[in-house]
């Protein structure tokens, strides 16, 4: 263990025995790390410490940082993206968004992704490889530095596909839980939904959690097999039908509802006869869909659909039983909206 970011009080005073110090001095690290108002997170500046043993530690490879800033956007509506350097000079995004009461972390779990979806910048340059637990945390302690306010929302919705990192996801969603004191009820988990991926990432979170109370979000974005298959070709290997029977068992599995999340495109997914389709999709078990209107990449054609079809189809799903809700954009005019984020290229 390298890298203290992620690490228990326990694990910390473990270090602090082994270089013999007393126990307290690695709970005195873990306070300094967890802390967002300690602007300092390299070793030699945890200034509680003595400096011999901040010395050792440092030249022994101890750190507490991955990642560095090297770019920062902020948006009219407060929403900040930052450009995230590795340590092997590759990038990431990730997004703050603040709320009078909250303030919502968007992570990346991969550098890239190797999903392709068309409607979604993320993905055109590929998967790069995924990030380690310690490089997931960093994310949050960089927002909470940069915007000088504690993260008390997380949404795994920033670059890459989490279930394709299921162990790094879920020993940061336990650091975000046990270290940063943050609800796994107040985490979300968005997966464009990986076969055999659903019942495996219930089953582990009992398994290194001990229990699996976050928030599943299935990227769907179609009411049928063929729409999907047209703007998210991984959906090829996994009928949509199958997903949500594995969706039904990760209710009935963990208690906790399932959220679907439906990019509206004009013309291709977003007419009554496709919120009808969506609803008989969903019917029956618990479960909510959040509609969300397209957010425009270079790359690609399609067309945010109109508010009018937005409307028309948010009432046909209610009025056929369906929970559902509008989930307004943020960060549209720094490119750190929903499926704007991309590796992007540094000179």
């Amino acid at each position: 263990m390298k890298n203290l970011l992620g690490s228990s009080i326990k694990d910390l005073e473990n270090v602090a025995l082994d270089y013999g110090q007393a126990g307290f001095r690695g709970r005195q690290i873990y306070n300094w790390i967890y802390n967002y108002r300690n602007k300092k997170k390299n070793i030699d500046q945890i200034e509680v410490l003595p400096l011999d043993f901040r010395k050792r530690l440092k030249d022994d490879g101890f750190k507490v940082c991955d990642l560095s800033i090297y770019e920062r956007n902020l948006a009219n509506d407060g929403t900040l993206k930052l450009l995230l350097s590795t340590e092997d000079n590759e990038s990431i995004e990730c997004v703050g968004i603040p709320t009078e009461k909250r303030l919502t972390a968007c992570l990346s779990s991969q550098v890239g992704c190797p999903m392709d979806c068309k409607f979604c910048a993320t993905g055109k340059e590929g998967l790069k490889r995924s990030l380690k637990a310690s490089e997931i945390l960093d994310q949050i302690l960089f927002i909470e530095n940069e915007m000088n306010r504690k993260v008390t929302n997380i949404v795994f919705m920033g670059m890459g596909e989490p279930l394709l990192n299921i162990d790094e996801l879920l020993v940061s969603i336990r650091s975000i839980n046990e270290d940063f004191k943050i609800s796994q009820r107040k985490i979300t988990v968005s997966t464009v939904a990986v076969p055999k991926m659903i019942n495996k990432l219930s089953a582990k979170s009992f398994q290194i959690l001990g229990n699996c109370q976050f928030t599943l979000a299935i990227s769907l974005h179609a009411p049928n097999q063929k729409i999907r298959e047209t703007i998210i070709p991984s959906a090829k290997n996994y009928e949509i039908e199958n997903i949500i029977e594995d969706c039904k068992q990760y209710v009935r599995d963990t208690g906790r509802r399932v959220s679907f999340e439906y990019l509206m495109l004009s013309g291709v997914n977003d007419k009554i006869e496709h919120a009808n389709q969506l609803s008989n999709l969903l019917k029956g078990f618990q479960c909510h869909v959040n509609l969300i209107q397209y957010n425009q990449i270079d790359e690609v054609e399609f067309q945010r659909a109109c508010l009018k079809n937005l409307q028309s189809f948010q009432s046909r799903l209610s009025h056929n039983g369906i929970a559902v809700s509008f989930r307004k954009s943020r960060g549209l005019d720094k490119n750190a909206a929903c499926g704007q984020l991309r590796q992007n290229a540094r000179n």
